[in-house]
């Protein structure tokens, strides 16, 4: 009888599952997510797909109902050249940012690995889209699904009226400057993809117009002194400086039809949409990993996970957070999972059972018991570099055996140990790491300072050279090229140091009449 009534309880049995047993699934990690973890969601749509389904989805950057590209042809053929060589595996999911929150499941997967993917997807992944303040900002969750198929729709379009080559050379140059076509500060009004796509009429007579003013006040004949246009004036109509480079040449390219234009805003917006997940993926791996571990417990614990299942579990999630050391030829940085999910076993740690050094370091958290409480505090209002550099404590500095090596090519000395073991060192670990998670940081801050609208309009771009790193020479020409192309006019990019001295130029032409 006992036996029985241990059987009844489990979800399921073995490595298979159907439709049914996915549900019972569903509702055994939903229960546990909202009644004990108190987590907040948007509604859940489970979608089972192939691994070649899967390798599309990778090939378009995850995205359903994303238009054609000849990259994304691309990288679906590298996926799968390695995929069935058996030299790489794929994602059991993929989970989208929308609401509905869609998670895409392999079909391929056990009973277990689907129970894992629902917990980490459908309920930690979606929590932390529904809830953090960057995606919150910056995301329509309800807009984005039919945005793209506007986008689908609208660049199929242009495509049978403007030729496949023409769109594909504007994707093409808007693609390679898509990492600098976001919004880096946040604007007083929230993105409204719905009515983005309503009123794309509308808003381009407008700007047309708007457009059309601002080049007509610039003075014919080449004897005209760029003194006869006021610098304060000239950079107040064009909105300069401006580091979103798509949102410029959009709003201000002379050359481009009105269609180029809409191109460089859905390429803008797509960047936009995945802007808050390049800022957050320590964070956002981390708290789905604590979700599926925790929700995987609890379903052990209650008896509808049996151990043989239980243990298939641990051996993937010990996977999922494996990390190389730094002498392992596998180490290619920290993995996001492992840092993620034992900052977040750290902090729960330090919640429920603190050290002294814990509420010397942590005093509004050390202590405090309620861990999910200052979890979901923490999930909704920091991003990666804020997240590390308040929260990674000393004591897992010790277990993860980090330190900081500095390496100063004008030094003959050789690698300086800059950072150890002691308070001083453990400062100095967690800024230069969280340094590493900072977009401001990492990415090239690069901006449009000026057009000469009184001479031959060409473009003035600056690259802000931090730290001394300088752009690579061959892919600054290339991207630059596109740059030059979208403008219709000639592009020169100054590297400005600290002291603003300009220590190298690189210049481009448009190739023609492209589009």
């Amino acid at each position: 009888m006992m036996a029985a009534a241990v059987k009844e309880r489990l979800l399921f049995e073995g490595a298979d599952w159907d439709f049914s047993t996915l549900q019972r699934i569903h509702d055994a990690c939903e229960e546990i997510a909202l009644k004990e973890l108190g987590l907040d969601v948007y509604p859940n749509q489970i979608e089972v797909i192939t691994s070649e389904q899967m390798l599309d989805a990778y090939s378009s950057t995850g995205m359903p109902l994303f238009y054609r590209h000849w990259s994304f042809g691309k990288h679906f053929a590298h996926h799968e050249a390695f995929y069935r060589r058996g030299m790489r595996d794929l994602a059991y999911e993929i989970v989208i940012n929308s609401s509905p929150c869609i998670s895409y499941l392999m079909e391929e997967n056990t009973a277990t690995m689907q129970t894992l993917v629902i917990a980490h997807a459908a309920f930690g992944h979606n929590h932390f889209f529904k809830n953090n303040y960057l995606f919150k900002l910056w995301t329509d969750a309800e807009g984005i699904l039919d945005y793209l198929d506007f986008a689908k729709g609208y660049i199929a379009r242009c495509e049978e009226r403007y030729g496949e080559i023409a769109v594909e050379r504007t994707l093409d140059a808007a693609h390679a400057l898509m990492s600098h076509g976001v919004h880096r500060h946040a604007g007083k009004v929230k993105l409204n993809l719905r009515e983005e796509q309503k009123r794309e009429e509308e808003r381009r007579r407008h700007e047309e117009q708007m457009f059309n003013d601002l080049w007509r006040t610039v003075p014919a004949g080449k004897a005209a002194s760029a003194a006869d246009i006021d610098l304060e004036r000239r950079r107040a109509a064009l909105g300069l400086p401006q580091d979103n480079l798509l949102y410029f040449l959009e709003k201000s390219a002379p050359r481009l039809q009105p269609w180029q234009r809409e191109i460089l805003r859905i390429v803008r917006h797509v960047a936009q949409y995945f802007h808050p997940q390049r800022q957050t993926k320590v964070m956002n791996e981390g708290t789905a990993t604590y979700v599926h571990y925790r929700i995987m417990n609890r379903l052990h614990d209650k008896g509808q996970l049996s151990d043989g299942n239980y243990l298939e579990f641990l051996k993937s999630h010990a996977n999922v957070v494996f990390q190389p050391t730094y002498d392992d030829r596998r180490f290619s940085g920290f993995n996001p999972y492992a840092l993620g999910f034992a900052m977040m076993q750290d902090i729960e740690r330090i919640v429920t059972q603190p050290t002294e050094e814990d509420r010397s370091w942590f005093p509004d958290i050390a202590g405090r018991g309620d861990v999910m409480g200052v979890l979901r505090g923490i999930w909704a209002d920091y991003r990666d570099e804020s997240f590390v550099a308040q929260f990674l404590s000393p004591h897992l500095i010790r277990q993860l055996r980090l330190f900081h090596l500095y390496d100063d090519p004008e030094q003959e000395e050789g690698i300086l140990v800059s950072a150890i073991h002691d308070e001083r060192g453990y400062r100095r670990i967690r800024r230069q790491l969280a340094r590493e998670y900072d977009i401001g940081w990492t990415d090239p801050g690069i901006e449009i300072v000026d057009v000469d609208l009184a001479g031959d309009r060409r473009l003035l771009v600056q690259h802000r050279v931090t730290n001394d790193w300088m752009l690579q020479e061959n892919d600054t020409k290339l991207v630059l090229q596109h740059l030059a192309d979208l403008w219709g006019y000639d592009v020169l990019l100054q590297e400005i140091d600290g002291e603003d001295a300009i220590v190298a130029e690189h210049h481009a032409s448009p190739r023609g009449k492209l589009f």
